[in-house]
């Protein structure tokens, strides 16, 4: 059987904020879906940590009963994605070829029980400099971006690649026309950048419509 032609047992390990795919925001959940259906598509045998209302035709492995922005029960988030990650890992070289993680740093601790591969994908920031010796500690867990820019800060980890957040090519479809609005999807924070949309928007005098979810935090 050739490398092309193998069938994986994978495992999708998701963030627990918003269901998968997310129900309104969430973007990193919306990647996750896209690649689990595709992977599903094409034949290999996935299971998706998520939250328990996530809909998806790989096998569901609920970490909490709803996406935990949504939920109004009193939830410790750290502590609920370590009991999924404990879960994930557990007998993971009897269910799984590889892990792959989207918690960020959270699980690198688990990657020591077991040897199967584990690769993460950063969805977030990384010009946090407490952050980089977290991930240099644990340098034979292959790393992934989402671009060459995200990744210049961290040095000295393994990265295994860069792969861009992507969508479904038949997703949507090309307009070649100017359009009647400019559109900003994304959350109300510094890091997105809605400053740089409406000064787009100002310059090329185009209406700006911004869709957007405000944490407490921002």
């Amino acid at each position: 059987m050739s490398h092309e032609s193998r069938t994986l047992r994978i495992a999708q390990v998701a963030p627990l904020y918003e269901r998968v795919p997310p129900l309104l925001y969430g973007g990193t959940e919306r990647v996750v879906s896209h690649l689990t259906e595709a992977l599903v598509a094409r034949g290999h045998d996935v299971t998706l940590f998520a939250s328990a209302d996530s809909l998806t035709r790989a096998r569901l492995v609920p970490g909490a009963p709803r996406g935990l922005r949504l939920d109004d029960g009193p939830r410790d988030p750290v502590a609920t994605h370590m009991a999924m990650l404990m879960s994930a890992f557990e007998r993971a070289e009897a269910r799984f070829d590889v892990i792959h993680c989207h918690t960020d740093y959270l699980c690198l601790p688990f990657t020591t029980r077991t040897p199967v591969p584990t690769v993460v994908t950063l969805h977030g920031r990384l010009d946090m400099p407490e952050i980089h010796p977290i991930y240099r500690g644990f340098p034979n867990v292959g790393l992934v971006s989402i671009s060459q820019a995200q990744r210049a800060p961290v040095t000295g980890v393994r990265w295994a690649g860069t792969v861009h957040h992507g969508l479904p090519r038949d997703l949507y479809r090309f307009q070649p026309g100017r359009g009647r609005h400019l559109a900003f999807v994304g959350r109300i924070s510094p890091e997105k950048c809605p400053d740089a949309a409406i000064r787009i928007a100002i310059r090329t005098g185009i209406p700006l419509k911004i869709a957007a979810k405000v944490d407490r935090a921002d």
